[in-house]
Protein backbone atom coordinates (compact mmCIF):
# COMPACT_ATOMS: atom_id res chain seq x y z
CA UNK A 1 0.00 0.00 0.00
CA UNK A 2 1.39 3.39 -0.97
CA UNK A 3 2.10 5.79 1.87
CA UNK A 4 1.29 9.49 1.55
CA UNK A 5 4.98 10.22 1.19
CA UNK A 6 5.31 7.68 -1.62
CA UNK A 7 2.33 9.20 -3.42
CA UNK A 8 4.03 12.57 -3.24
CA UNK A 9 7.20 11.04 -4.70
CA UNK A 10 5.26 9.50 -7.59
CA UNK A 11 3.55 12.82 -8.34
CA UNK A 12 6.90 14.59 -8.21
CA UNK A 13 8.18 12.34 -11.01
CA UNK A 14 5.46 13.50 -13.41
CA UNK A 15 7.58 16.35 -14.90
CA UNK A 16 10.41 13.87 -15.48
CA UNK A 17 8.06 11.49 -17.26
CA UNK A 18 6.60 14.30 -19.34
CA UNK A 19 10.04 15.28 -20.61
CA UNK A 20 11.76 11.91 -20.80
CA UNK A 21 9.13 9.20 -20.60
CA UNK A 22 9.73 7.87 -24.09
CA UNK A 23 13.47 7.49 -23.50
CA UNK A 24 12.66 5.64 -20.28
CA UNK A 25 10.25 3.23 -21.93
CA UNK A 26 12.54 2.68 -24.93
CA UNK A 27 15.28 1.56 -22.54
CA UNK A 28 12.72 -0.54 -20.64
CA UNK A 29 11.79 -2.49 -23.78
CA UNK A 30 15.45 -2.99 -24.68
CA UNK A 31 16.09 -4.47 -21.23
CA UNK A 32 13.03 -6.69 -21.18
CA UNK A 33 13.21 -8.06 -24.72
CA UNK A 34 16.96 -8.55 -24.45
CA UNK A 35 16.99 -10.27 -21.06
CA UNK A 36 13.66 -12.14 -21.13
CA UNK A 37 13.17 -13.77 -24.54
CA UNK A 38 10.10 -15.63 -23.25
CA UNK A 39 8.03 -12.41 -23.46
CA UNK A 40 9.04 -11.50 -27.03
CA UNK A 41 6.02 -13.27 -28.61
CA UNK A 42 3.74 -10.88 -26.71
CA UNK A 43 5.07 -7.79 -28.51
CA UNK A 44 4.72 -6.67 -32.11
CA UNK A 45 8.21 -5.87 -33.38
CA UNK A 46 6.78 -3.50 -36.01
CA UNK A 47 5.34 -1.36 -33.20
CA UNK A 48 8.73 -1.48 -31.48
CA UNK A 49 10.51 -0.31 -34.64
CA UNK A 50 8.08 2.56 -35.24
CA UNK A 51 8.18 3.73 -31.61
CA UNK A 52 4.41 3.44 -31.10
CA UNK A 53 4.79 0.81 -28.37
CA UNK A 54 7.20 3.04 -26.46
CA UNK A 55 4.93 6.08 -26.77
CA UNK A 56 1.94 4.04 -25.66
CA UNK A 57 3.71 2.79 -22.53
CA UNK A 58 5.07 6.26 -21.75
CA UNK A 59 1.54 7.66 -21.97
CA UNK A 60 0.21 4.89 -19.73
CA UNK A 61 2.89 5.38 -17.08
CA UNK A 62 2.35 9.13 -17.15
CA UNK A 63 -1.43 8.75 -16.83
CA UNK A 64 -0.96 6.42 -13.87
CA UNK A 65 1.42 8.83 -12.12
CA UNK A 66 -0.91 11.79 -12.71
CA UNK A 67 -3.86 9.91 -11.22
CA UNK A 68 -2.13 8.14 -8.34
CA UNK A 69 -4.57 9.82 -5.89
CA UNK A 70 -7.69 8.86 -7.86
CA UNK A 71 -7.22 5.52 -9.54
CA UNK A 72 -10.89 5.46 -10.58
CA UNK A 73 -9.91 7.93 -13.33
CA UNK A 74 -7.84 5.16 -14.93
CA UNK A 75 -11.02 3.23 -15.81
CA UNK A 76 -10.93 3.54 -19.63
CA UNK A 77 -7.16 3.06 -19.83
CA UNK A 78 -7.26 0.07 -17.47
CA UNK A 79 -10.11 -1.52 -19.44
CA UNK A 80 -8.17 -1.14 -22.68
CA UNK A 81 -5.04 -2.66 -21.14
CA UNK A 82 -6.99 -5.57 -19.65
CA UNK A 83 -8.68 -6.36 -22.97
CA UNK A 84 -5.39 -6.33 -24.89
CA UNK A 85 -3.80 -8.51 -22.22
CA UNK A 86 -6.68 -10.99 -22.30
CA UNK A 87 -6.53 -11.24 -26.10
CA UNK A 88 -2.81 -12.06 -25.85
CA UNK A 89 -3.22 -14.26 -22.74
CA UNK A 90 -0.96 -12.25 -20.42
CA UNK A 91 -0.51 -14.18 -17.16
CA UNK A 92 0.43 -13.17 -13.56
CA UNK A 93 3.96 -14.54 -14.01
CA UNK A 94 4.64 -11.90 -16.67
CA UNK A 95 4.19 -8.99 -14.25
CA UNK A 96 7.35 -9.47 -12.14
CA UNK A 97 9.40 -9.37 -15.35
CA UNK A 98 7.86 -6.05 -16.33
CA UNK A 99 8.35 -4.65 -12.82
CA UNK A 100 12.01 -5.64 -12.65
CA UNK A 101 12.80 -4.06 -16.02
CA UNK A 102 10.79 -0.91 -15.32
CA UNK A 103 12.63 -0.24 -12.06
CA UNK A 104 15.99 -0.94 -13.68
CA UNK A 105 15.14 1.43 -16.52
CA UNK A 106 14.17 4.18 -14.05
CA UNK A 107 17.47 3.76 -12.25
CA UNK A 108 19.61 3.77 -15.37
CA UNK A 109 17.84 6.52 -17.32
CA UNK A 110 17.25 8.98 -14.47
CA UNK A 111 20.55 8.27 -12.71
CA UNK A 112 21.31 7.84 -8.98
CA UNK A 113 20.61 11.47 -8.06
CA UNK A 114 17.05 11.52 -9.38
CA UNK A 115 16.29 7.82 -8.95
CA UNK A 116 17.38 7.48 -5.33
CA UNK A 117 16.27 4.68 -3.01
CA UNK A 118 13.12 6.56 -2.00
CA UNK A 119 12.01 7.03 -5.62
CA UNK A 120 12.70 3.39 -6.51
CA UNK A 121 10.83 2.12 -3.43
CA UNK A 122 7.84 4.35 -4.22
CA UNK A 123 7.69 3.10 -7.80
CA UNK A 124 8.10 -0.51 -6.67
CA UNK A 125 5.02 -0.21 -4.47
CA UNK A 126 3.13 1.79 -7.10
CA UNK A 127 3.86 -0.76 -9.81
CA UNK A 128 2.73 -3.65 -7.58
CA UNK A 129 -0.48 -1.76 -6.84
CA UNK A 130 -1.20 -1.41 -10.56
CA UNK A 131 -0.19 -5.00 -11.27
CA UNK A 132 -2.56 -6.29 -8.59
CA UNK A 133 -5.43 -4.29 -10.13
CA UNK A 134 -4.75 -5.63 -13.63
CA UNK A 135 -4.12 -9.22 -12.53
CA UNK A 136 -7.40 -9.25 -10.63
CA UNK A 137 -9.36 -7.83 -13.56
CA UNK A 138 -7.73 -10.24 -16.01
CA UNK A 139 -8.41 -13.24 -13.76
CA UNK A 140 -12.07 -12.26 -13.63
CA UNK A 141 -12.16 -11.86 -17.43
CA UNK A 142 -10.55 -15.27 -18.01
CA UNK A 143 -13.03 -16.91 -15.63
CA UNK A 144 -15.99 -15.19 -17.31
CA UNK A 145 -14.86 -16.21 -20.81
CA UNK A 146 -14.30 -19.82 -19.76
CA UNK A 147 -17.70 -20.11 -18.05
CA UNK A 148 -19.75 -18.52 -20.86
CA UNK A 149 -21.61 -20.71 -23.41
CA UNK A 150 -19.13 -21.70 -26.10
CA UNK A 151 -16.30 -20.20 -24.07
CA UNK A 152 -12.85 -21.53 -23.35
CA UNK A 153 -9.65 -20.78 -21.48
CA UNK A 154 -6.27 -20.36 -23.16
CA UNK A 155 -5.79 -21.57 -26.74
CA UNK A 156 -8.32 -23.48 -28.83
CA UNK A 157 -7.70 -25.00 -32.25
CA UNK A 158 -9.73 -23.68 -35.17
CA UNK A 159 -9.70 -24.77 -38.82
CA UNK A 160 -9.76 -22.42 -41.79
CA UNK A 161 -12.92 -23.59 -43.56
CA UNK A 162 -12.84 -20.82 -46.15
CA UNK A 163 -10.34 -18.22 -47.37
CA UNK A 164 -11.42 -15.36 -49.59
CA UNK A 165 -9.58 -12.51 -51.25
CA UNK A 166 -11.41 -9.27 -50.47
CA UNK A 167 -9.04 -6.84 -52.20
CA UNK A 168 -5.47 -6.70 -53.51
CA UNK A 169 -4.19 -6.55 -49.92
CA UNK A 170 -6.93 -8.08 -47.70
CA UNK A 171 -7.95 -11.73 -47.28
CA UNK A 172 -10.69 -13.13 -45.07
CA UNK A 173 -10.33 -16.32 -43.03
CA UNK A 174 -13.47 -18.17 -41.92
CA UNK A 175 -12.62 -20.14 -38.77
CA UNK A 176 -14.51 -22.97 -37.06
CA UNK A 177 -13.40 -24.98 -34.00
CA UNK A 178 -11.87 -28.40 -34.67
CA UNK A 179 -13.81 -29.84 -31.71
CA UNK A 180 -17.11 -28.98 -33.43
CA UNK A 181 -18.57 -27.33 -30.33
CA UNK A 182 -20.24 -23.92 -30.21
CA UNK A 183 -18.13 -20.78 -30.05
CA UNK A 184 -18.29 -17.88 -27.65
CA UNK A 185 -20.55 -14.98 -28.55
CA UNK A 186 -18.83 -11.61 -28.83
CA UNK A 187 -19.66 -7.93 -29.11
CA UNK A 188 -19.28 -6.39 -32.58
CA UNK A 189 -16.01 -4.46 -32.60
CA UNK A 190 -14.05 -7.00 -30.57
CA UNK A 191 -10.99 -8.95 -31.71
CA UNK A 192 -9.45 -12.37 -31.18
CA UNK A 193 -5.88 -13.34 -30.40
CA UNK A 194 -3.85 -15.74 -32.54
CA UNK A 195 -0.84 -17.76 -31.44
CA UNK A 196 1.39 -18.96 -34.26
CA UNK A 197 4.83 -20.49 -34.63
CA UNK A 198 6.57 -19.04 -37.69
CA UNK A 199 10.01 -20.34 -38.64
CA UNK A 200 10.41 -21.72 -35.14
CA UNK A 201 9.46 -18.48 -33.37
CA UNK A 202 6.25 -18.00 -31.40
CA UNK A 203 4.26 -14.85 -32.22
CA UNK A 204 0.89 -13.55 -31.04
CA UNK A 205 -1.37 -11.04 -32.75
CA UNK A 206 -4.85 -9.55 -32.38
CA UNK A 207 -7.25 -9.31 -35.33
CA UNK A 208 -10.68 -7.69 -35.41
CA UNK A 209 -13.68 -9.96 -35.97
CA UNK A 210 -15.15 -8.80 -39.27
CA UNK A 211 -18.57 -10.50 -39.23
CA UNK A 212 -21.42 -10.50 -36.73
CA UNK A 213 -21.61 -13.33 -34.16
CA UNK A 214 -23.22 -16.56 -35.39
CA UNK A 215 -22.39 -19.10 -32.68
CA UNK A 216 -20.60 -21.36 -35.18
CA UNK A 217 -17.34 -19.65 -36.12
CA UNK A 218 -15.46 -16.41 -36.63
CA UNK A 219 -14.19 -14.35 -39.55
CA UNK A 220 -11.05 -12.26 -39.51
CA UNK A 221 -9.88 -10.13 -42.46
CA UNK A 222 -6.16 -9.50 -42.60
CA UNK A 223 -4.25 -6.90 -44.60
CA UNK A 224 -0.87 -7.95 -45.96
CA UNK A 225 1.50 -5.44 -44.34
CA UNK A 226 4.88 -4.67 -45.96
CA UNK A 227 7.38 -6.67 -43.94
CA UNK A 228 4.62 -8.02 -41.70
CA UNK A 229 5.73 -11.41 -40.39
CA UNK A 230 2.28 -12.63 -39.36
CA UNK A 231 0.20 -11.09 -42.14
CA UNK A 232 2.57 -12.46 -44.79
CA UNK A 233 2.42 -15.89 -43.17
CA UNK A 234 -1.38 -15.86 -43.13
CA UNK A 235 -1.63 -14.73 -46.75
CA UNK A 236 1.01 -17.04 -48.19
CA UNK A 237 1.14 -20.11 -45.98
CA UNK A 238 -2.29 -20.50 -44.38
CA UNK A 239 -4.98 -21.98 -46.62
CA UNK A 240 -8.31 -23.78 -46.36
CA UNK A 241 -7.82 -26.76 -44.08
CA UNK A 242 -5.02 -25.15 -42.07
CA UNK A 243 -5.43 -24.90 -38.29
CA UNK A 244 -4.82 -21.89 -36.06
CA UNK A 245 -4.74 -21.49 -32.28
CA UNK A 246 -7.20 -18.82 -31.11
CA UNK A 247 -7.67 -17.07 -27.79
CA UNK A 248 -11.19 -15.93 -26.78
CA UNK A 249 -12.62 -12.61 -28.08
CA UNK A 250 -11.85 -9.42 -26.18
CA UNK A 251 -11.92 -5.67 -26.70
CA UNK A 252 -13.58 -2.54 -25.30
CA UNK A 253 -14.34 -0.85 -28.66
CA UNK A 254 -17.81 -2.36 -29.03
CA UNK A 255 -21.15 -1.44 -30.53
CA UNK A 256 -23.55 -0.17 -27.88
CA UNK A 257 -27.30 -0.58 -27.97
CA UNK A 258 -29.25 2.49 -29.00
CA UNK A 259 -32.02 3.93 -31.16
CA UNK A 260 -30.03 6.81 -32.66
CA UNK A 261 -28.75 6.51 -36.23
CA UNK A 262 -25.47 4.62 -36.35
CA UNK A 263 -22.54 6.16 -38.24
CA UNK A 264 -19.58 3.94 -39.12
CA UNK A 265 -16.53 5.60 -40.68
CA UNK A 266 -13.47 3.59 -41.70
CA UNK A 267 -10.21 3.99 -43.55
CA UNK A 268 -8.39 1.08 -45.18
CA UNK A 269 -8.40 -2.13 -43.15
CA UNK A 270 -10.19 -0.20 -40.39
CA UNK A 271 -13.31 -1.43 -42.17
CA UNK A 272 -13.09 -4.83 -40.45
CA UNK A 273 -14.76 -4.14 -37.07
CA UNK A 274 -17.25 -1.73 -38.65
CA UNK A 275 -18.49 -4.58 -40.86
CA UNK A 276 -19.38 -6.63 -37.78
CA UNK A 277 -21.07 -3.58 -36.25
CA UNK A 278 -23.06 -2.81 -39.41
CA UNK A 279 -24.16 -6.41 -39.90
CA UNK A 280 -25.30 -6.79 -36.28
CA UNK A 281 -27.23 -3.50 -36.37
CA UNK A 282 -28.92 -4.34 -39.69
CA UNK A 283 -29.90 -7.83 -38.55
CA UNK A 284 -31.14 -6.90 -35.09
CA UNK A 285 -32.63 -3.40 -35.34
CA UNK A 286 -34.28 -0.87 -37.63
CA UNK A 287 -31.85 1.95 -36.85
CA UNK A 288 -30.38 3.85 -39.77
CA UNK A 289 -26.81 2.81 -40.55
CA UNK A 290 -24.63 5.36 -42.36
CA UNK A 291 -21.54 3.52 -43.61
CA UNK A 292 -18.66 5.64 -44.92
CA UNK A 293 -15.50 3.93 -46.15
CA UNK A 294 -12.30 5.47 -47.50
CA UNK A 295 -9.98 3.36 -49.69
CA UNK A 296 -6.89 4.23 -51.71
CA UNK A 297 -8.45 3.04 -55.00
CA UNK A 298 -10.70 0.35 -56.49
CA UNK A 299 -8.00 -2.30 -56.18
CA UNK A 300 -7.67 -1.58 -52.45
CA UNK A 301 -11.41 -1.42 -51.84
CA UNK A 302 -12.47 -4.47 -49.82
CA UNK A 303 -16.00 -5.87 -49.31
CA UNK A 304 -17.56 -3.82 -52.13
CA UNK A 305 -19.92 -6.63 -53.17
CA UNK A 306 -21.05 -7.18 -49.58
CA UNK A 307 -21.87 -3.48 -49.20
CA UNK A 308 -23.85 -3.63 -52.47
CA UNK A 309 -25.88 -6.57 -51.14
CA UNK A 310 -26.64 -4.76 -47.91
CA UNK A 311 -27.70 -1.66 -49.84
CA UNK A 312 -30.15 -3.73 -51.88
CA UNK A 313 -31.53 -5.66 -48.91
CA UNK A 314 -31.73 -3.07 -46.13
CA UNK A 315 -33.45 0.27 -46.90
CA UNK A 316 -32.02 1.78 -43.70
CA UNK A 317 -28.44 1.15 -44.90
CA UNK A 318 -26.79 4.28 -46.38
CA UNK A 319 -23.29 3.50 -47.73
CA UNK A 320 -20.79 5.99 -49.17
CA UNK A 321 -17.44 5.01 -50.71
CA UNK A 322 -14.53 7.40 -51.24
CA UNK A 323 -11.35 6.69 -53.23
CA UNK A 324 -8.24 8.73 -52.66
CA UNK A 325 -7.26 8.24 -56.31
CA UNK A 326 -9.52 7.99 -59.35
CA UNK A 327 -9.67 4.77 -61.34
CA UNK A 328 -11.41 4.97 -64.71
CA UNK A 329 -11.40 1.20 -64.96
CA UNK A 330 -13.29 0.62 -61.70
CA UNK A 331 -16.58 -1.29 -62.15
CA UNK A 332 -18.43 1.14 -59.87
CA UNK A 333 -17.73 4.82 -59.44
CA UNK A 334 -17.11 5.96 -55.85
CA UNK A 335 -19.32 8.58 -54.23
CA UNK A 336 -16.37 10.97 -53.94
CA UNK A 337 -12.64 11.28 -54.51
CA UNK A 338 -9.92 12.54 -52.19
CA UNK A 339 -9.52 12.54 -48.45
CA UNK A 340 -12.11 13.24 -45.73
CA UNK A 341 -13.38 16.81 -45.48
CA UNK A 342 -15.80 18.53 -43.15
CA UNK A 343 -18.04 19.60 -46.03
CA UNK A 344 -18.20 16.05 -47.33
CA UNK A 345 -19.32 14.65 -43.96
CA UNK A 346 -21.91 17.41 -43.59
CA UNK A 347 -23.61 16.07 -46.74
CA UNK A 348 -23.83 12.49 -45.53
CA UNK A 349 -24.21 12.57 -41.75
CA UNK A 350 -27.44 12.98 -39.79
CA UNK A 351 -27.83 16.15 -37.77
CA UNK A 352 -25.93 15.99 -34.45
CA UNK A 353 -26.36 15.26 -31.64
CA UNK A 354 -28.79 12.52 -32.67
CA UNK A 355 -26.33 9.90 -33.96
CA UNK A 356 -23.62 7.64 -32.59
CA UNK A 357 -20.32 7.60 -34.50
CA UNK A 358 -17.70 4.84 -34.54
CA UNK A 359 -14.53 5.21 -36.58
CA UNK A 360 -11.27 3.41 -37.18
CA UNK A 361 -8.30 3.70 -39.52
CA UNK A 362 -4.77 5.13 -39.74
CA UNK A 363 -3.86 7.70 -37.10
CA UNK A 364 -3.96 10.85 -39.33
CA UNK A 365 -7.32 9.70 -40.71
CA UNK A 366 -8.74 9.19 -37.23
CA UNK A 367 -7.43 12.53 -36.00
CA UNK A 368 -9.21 14.25 -38.89
CA UNK A 369 -12.50 12.39 -38.35
CA UNK A 370 -12.48 13.15 -34.63
CA UNK A 371 -11.83 16.82 -35.32
CA UNK A 372 -14.63 17.00 -37.90
CA UNK A 373 -17.17 15.28 -35.64
CA UNK A 374 -16.31 17.69 -32.83
CA UNK A 375 -16.64 20.67 -35.18
CA UNK A 376 -20.06 19.39 -36.23
CA UNK A 377 -21.15 19.55 -32.59
CA UNK A 378 -21.33 15.84 -31.83
CA UNK A 379 -20.98 15.39 -28.05
CA UNK A 380 -17.98 13.42 -26.81
CA UNK A 381 -20.21 10.67 -25.45
CA UNK A 382 -21.39 9.90 -29.00
CA UNK A 383 -17.86 9.59 -30.42
CA UNK A 384 -16.25 6.13 -30.25
CA UNK A 385 -12.89 4.97 -31.60
CA UNK A 386 -9.93 2.67 -31.03
CA UNK A 387 -6.43 2.55 -32.49
CA UNK A 388 -4.79 -0.28 -34.35
CA UNK A 389 -1.98 -1.61 -32.17
CA UNK A 390 -0.91 0.44 -29.14
CA UNK A 391 -3.26 3.18 -27.99
CA UNK A 392 -2.09 6.71 -28.68
CA UNK A 393 -3.48 10.15 -28.00
CA UNK A 394 -5.42 11.49 -31.01
CA UNK A 395 -5.00 15.02 -29.77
Amino acid sequence: MLTEQQRDIIKATVPLLESGGEALTTHFYQLMLGNYPQVRPLFNQAHQASGTQQRALANGVLTYARNIDRLEALGPLAAQIVNKHVALQIQPEHYPIVGTCLLQAIKEVLGPELANDGVIDAWRVAYQQLADILIGAEREAYDTLAAAPGGWRGGRTFRVVRKERESAQIASFYLEPVDGDAVLDFKPGQYIGLRLVIDGQEVRRNYSLSAAPNGVGYRISVKREPGGVVSTHLHDRVSEGSTLELFPPAGAFTLKDGDHPLVLISGGVGITPTLAMAEAALMNSDRTVVFIHYARDAESHAFGQLVHRWRAHYPQFKPYIVYEHSDDGAPDAPDALGRPTLEQLKQWLPDPPVFDAYFLGPKPFMAAIKRFLTQLGLPEGHIHFEFFGPAEDLN
